[in-house]
Order: C-alpha cells, then structure tokens, then sequence
C-alpha cells in the first residue's frame, strides 16, 4: 500500500525497482470555484477585482507564488529556487518594506485559469531530471530536502491565500495557508508530514475571488501521479515516486485541472472570514481566556486597593504628628524624604533607555491600535511590519526628549553624550544582530536575506530622519526645566538598614515580572505560531486589549514592589523600578526557549541560530517598554505621595 500513499493528479517516471527512500511529489492540483453576492463596505481598502459576464471569455485568474516555507527550518526559499514550473513572463508585483523584511517573494506563476472554463489534467510543463547531469542533480537534491523538510507552497489568487483543509478524525475542520510539495517515506517504510494524513482525506485548498457581485470559492485539490505518457495524461493511477538513489533518467510532468463553481453566502466585507475561521488556531478555548483574564484584572484591583488603603493610613498619620516626640517616632518612607531623589548610579544608562522605552512603546500602541481598527489587515501584506518602522523611526523626537528631560532631572550634564546613545545604542544592538542573521541568511541562499540596497535604505531612515529626529527631541529636553520634585535632597546620604531576604533587589524583581507574564502568555503562543509555525494572526482588539492590560499590570507591580522597598527605607528605587516590570522579557525569553525545545520541529545549526537572534531583539523591545512603565509609574508615585506629606 506504500505506492498508494497518494493517489492523484500529475507527473511521469519510472517506478522504483527496489524499496528504499522515496519522495511523493505532490504537484497537481483540482480547483473548484464558488461565489457570492455582495455588496459590503471593506475596511482595510483594497476594491473588488470584478471579472464582468461579457468579458468571461477572455478574462483569465492569474495565480502568484510567495515564498516556500517550513515549520522544521527557519530559512524560506522563493519558488523559483525550486525547480518547478516557471512563467515565461515573469512579473514580480511591487513589495513594501514589510514584505522586504520578513522576506516575501511574491511572483506570477505558470497556472493562469481561463473565466468559466472546466479544464481536466492540463499540461504546464514538463521537468526532467538524469544523474549524470550535475546541474539537475543538484536541482533535484534540493527538491528532496525540500519535501523531507516539509517546505509548504504558497498560492495566492485576487489577493487571497489558498489555504488547505481536511477533516480531522474527530470530524472537524483543519485549515492551514499552506500546503506541502510533497511528503516523506522513510527507508522503513515510516511516513511523515502530508502523507500520514492523506489516509484519511483529499488535499483540498480554498481561496476566494470576485466575479461581478458574487464571490468565487477555489476549492483545490493537489496530488501526484505517475503518467502512462507524455501523450497520454491521465490525472489517475499510482502517485509519483522520486527514489534517494536512481540511475535512470526520469520525467516530471506537472498538471492542473480546474472547475468553477457558484455560491451566494460569502459577502465581499467578510471575505477573509471563511479562511480566518476555518484555522485550527482561532478555535481558542475563550473560556479560559476569559478565567485569564478574571485572574488578572482580581489581582490588578486587589493591589490598587492595598496600595491606596496603606497609603491613605500611612499620610493621614504622619500630617496628625504635630509634636516633638511623634516627630521622633517617624518611621517608614517618610525619613527618606532627603534621599528618595538622590540621583543613581549610571544614570546616563537608565535616562537612554527611558528614551528608547518612550519610542518602543508609542511605537507599540500606535501600531496595534492602527491593526484594531482594521488598518493592518492581513489583506495588505506586510503592512504590520512597514508601520511600525516608519513609527519607529518618525518618534526619534519624543525618545530624545524623554531621555534628554529625565537624564538632566539626575543631575546630569552631557547631554550630547546622552543623545548620541539614545539615537545610536539600542537600534545599533538591533542592527547589528539583524546584520549577522542576514550574513547567515546570504550564506544559506534564503529569499528572506536583505538584499544590500535595502540595508543601504535602511540605514538612511536611520542615520538621515531618525538620529536628527532624536537630537530635536534633546535639544528640547536638555533646554526644559528638570521634572520638578516635591523635597529637597540632603547632601550626606542615609544610611539603609539591613535588608531582609524579602525586600532584597533579586526577590522583588523575580516576583514583579511574574504577573505581567501571567496576562500576556496565551496570546505569545499565539504570535510565536504565527511567526515560526507560520499561521495567520489576525486577532489584533484582543491583542491591543491584552497589550492594555499588561501596562496596568506592569505599573501596579511595579508600585507595589516600591512601595515595600521605600517601607523598609531603603532608597534606591530608580533602577528597581525598571528592573521590576521589565524582568517580564527574562520570562519571555524562558518561555521562547521552551517553546523552541517543546514545541517546534526546527532542525539544523543554521535555523537554531536565526530563532534566538530573532528571538533576542524581540527581547530586548519588551524589556525596554516594560521597564520605562514601571519606572514612570513609580516615578509618578513618589512625586504624589511626597507631595502630600509635611515635610520639616
């Protein structure tokens, strides 16, 4: 039954003499189309491609390759470095910035389906391969590795994906945008990857279009088949077989076949609901979101509420001590009203990264707002990625002046220094670990490698609109007065007593990152499928809202943890209030490197290194924004709280 692995729809060769390892090339495909009417607002912009009744016989569906990608590597390869059908005319639509960076390749392909016309085992092309030719050797060592790897295609048509659904064996639906080249027999006889569910299902791929006012359902099946001959194609029989080992020449012929079809339900504005609900990772068990959610807003309001009674108590009771010897019995946050503003140490370090943190996080919010309101939709690709290095780069003012303001209120005075690291630190750690995973990526061949004109442009935005940006906002910032605090700093710093195990810097700081991870775990899971295993992540309102919940846990925490320090008098709270809240990335990067060992499939040293590159500067942006909304919801306590009291 090995041979029947896939029974199906394309190619010629000639059939194994012995058992061994084998390729199943899966290459052919069935399109069936559907339609509905509709005549809808859509958001995010982009007008209807409209195929008119007159003009049906003519008219004709382009179909465009993306990038070839796979859950065991972190190295996409654009179609063309694979030896299958190539357009004649080749067309390469134009790529936004976002599309450069996360390393799309979309180009037109061979499969061009003419309007309204049934079509059964198309030729397309023809691809031979022999030993002897060291050129096609390589060609098809490359194809093997692609589908022992599980490298899966990506189609696209009007602008929709084509996304591949079975049947699960429990009966429900399992959908993914992207379907395998192939699948992998082992010399045992072990299949792997599509050939262990093919038992059970047809490969069936569905992407939607417009015709007049309905909508046109595709609705592919992709197979393999081994062709009695070139003149005889019959999209039956045995599936096709590419042995490890062979000596003889052998042919590839790749087919298509193709039926349309009419439908009515699907409206033009909800178009991308049909392939965003059909995926597996959108059926989330909200119930327990929800319980995550309950648990974090509980404890949210249980330390809003222990902070405002102590506090409350603690104000009402130092203004009522009006005597000499209450005033000798003062204990607590109050004695450190002379040092609770003495400048820390490397305070030109704390003040850059305050800078950094401002531009991250309005960066962030900007951009997930923007994707809420339906702005970044998955039908403009690569747009998530363009807005938030355009932000990025346009908020350079606001990173300066906050970096300039707080680094002149710590008694600071080089702030030209403060300035070159506040434009040149932290995006120069960016840059140079994206340039070392680019290197890897030139040296593996991979279309996601940036090509040297545009870190040319790259470094343009940088050098040329943010850098004089952040000088703006520093030249401002070193020119504003100081933020102004309530006391006075005395001059001989106090002495802080012996600290318990409790209220030590490590403790408090392993405990305040805990419940900011607690809130946002469930949506990293989802964003780190979306990004390795290559789903589809579309569920920016509950993003933005989780994103929402994570400030107010950060600052809470993070008020909290100093409110116990300055209790036990000791004073240095500046770089533990950042340290507090952004201890969330060092869980973040635990977590990352858990799910590397638990859950992906990723093999190869080359692959390893790009995921903890990639994983570090993902890092470092939630260690910067994290901790500036600790250190200025702290900042912002103190001054209130000290404000308040009657200080002699």
């Amino acid at each position: 039954m090995r041979s029947q692995t896939l029974p199906g729809a394309l190619a010629t060769g000639s059939k194994l003499a012995r058992p061994g390892l084998r390729w199943l090339l899966g290459l052919g495909l069935f399109l069936g189309l559907q339609a509905s009417r509709s005549a809808a607002f859509y958001l995010p912009g982009l007008a209807p491609v409209n195929f008119c009744e007159a003009s049906r016989e003519t008219a004709t569906l382009a179909l465009f390759v993306n990038r070839l990608d796979s859950v065991e590597s972190v190295l996409p390869y654009e179609y063309n470095t694979f030896d299958f059908c190539k357009d004649s005319e080749k067309r390469n639509p134009s790529e936004n910035l976002g599309q450069v960076l996360f390393g799309e390749r979309i180009s037109s392909s061979p499969y061009k389906f003419p309007f309204n016309r049934t079509g059964t085992c198309i030729k397309v092309c023809v691809k031979s391969y022999d030993t002897a030719n060291d050129d096609q050797e390589k060609k098809l060592a490359f194809l093997r590795k692609g589908i022992r790897l599980n490298y899966q295609h990506h189609w696209i048509i009007d602008n929709m994906p084509v996304i591949w659904c079975h049947n699960t064996g429990d009966g429900t639906k399992y959908c993914t945008p992207g379907f395998p080249i192939g699948c992998f027999i082992a010399k045992s006889g072990e299949s792997k990857h599509a050939c262990l569910i093919h038992v059970t299902m047809n490969w069936k791929f569905t992407t939607v279009v417009w015709y007049k006012n309905y909508f046109l359902f595709l609705t592919p099946f992709f197979l393999s088949y081994k062709h009695s001959g070139e003149g005889r194609l019959a999209c039956n029989g045995p599936p096709m077989e590419i042995p490890e080992e062979h000596t003889e020449k052998f042919n590839v012929t790749y087919t298509y076949s193709v039926q349309f079809e009419e439908n009515k339900s699907i409206k033009w504005a909800s178009r991308w609901d049909y392939i965003l609900d059909s995926m597996s990772h959108t059926n989330i068990q909200w119930l327990s979101i929800m319980n995550s959610f309950v648990i974090i807003l509980f404890l949210s309001g249980m330390v809003a509420i222990i902070i405002l009674r102590t506090l409350h108590r603690d104000i009402i009771r130092y203004n009522e001590m009006s005597s000499s010897e209450d005033a000798q019995e003062d204990f607590g946050w109050k004695l450190l009203h002379g040092d609770v503003f003495r400048p820390p140490r490397n305070r030109m370090l704390l003040s850059v990264f305050l800078g950094q943190g401002t531009q991250v996080l309005i960066m962030t919010f900007i951009t997930l707002l923007l994707a809420c309101l339906g702005f970044l939709s998955p039908s403009n690709r690569g747009a998530l990625m363009t807005c938030a290095v355009v932000l990025w780069v346009l908020l350079g003012t606001p990173a300066g002046y906050v970096s300039a303001r707080m680094y002149k209120t710590l008694k600071g005075v080089k702030w030209k220094t403060n300035f070159l690291l506040t434009a040149l630190l932290c995006p120069g750690v960016v840059f140079a670990d994206l340039f070392f995973m680019n290197v890897i990526l030139w040296v593996e061949g991979s279309s996601a490698a940036i090509s040297f004109g545009t870190l040319i442009g790259i470094l343009a935005m940088w050098c040329g609109i943010s850098v004089p940006l952040t000088f703006v906002g520093a030249y401002f910032g070193a020119k504003k007065k100081q933020f102004r605090v309530p006391v006075c700093t005395n001059q001989i710093p106090r002495h802080i007593p012996r600290q318990s195990f409790f209220t030590k810097p490590p403790f408090g700081i392993m405990i305040g990152g805990i419940l900011p991870f607690g809130c946002v775990f469930i949506q990293l899971f989802l964003i780190l499928n979306s990004i390795w295993s290559h789903q589809m992540y579309f569920m920016f309102g509950f993003l933005f809202l989780v994103f929402i919940i994570l400030l107010i846990t950060c600052s809470e925490a993070a008020v909290l943890l100093c409110y116990f320090y300055l209790c036990a008098e000791d004073y240095h709270w500046w770089w533990r209030a950042f340290f507090t809240s952004s201890f969330t990335a060092v869980y973040l990067l635990i977590y990352t490197v858990h799910y590397f060992f638990a859950k992906l499939q990723i093999t190869g040293t080359a692959s390893a290194i790009l995921y903890f590159g990639y994983t570090m500067v993902m890092v470092l942006i939630f260690f910067l924004f994290t901790g500036t909304v600790g250190f200025f919801s702290c900042f912002w306590f103190i001054i209130k709280i000290y404000s308040v009291v009657k200080v002699d």
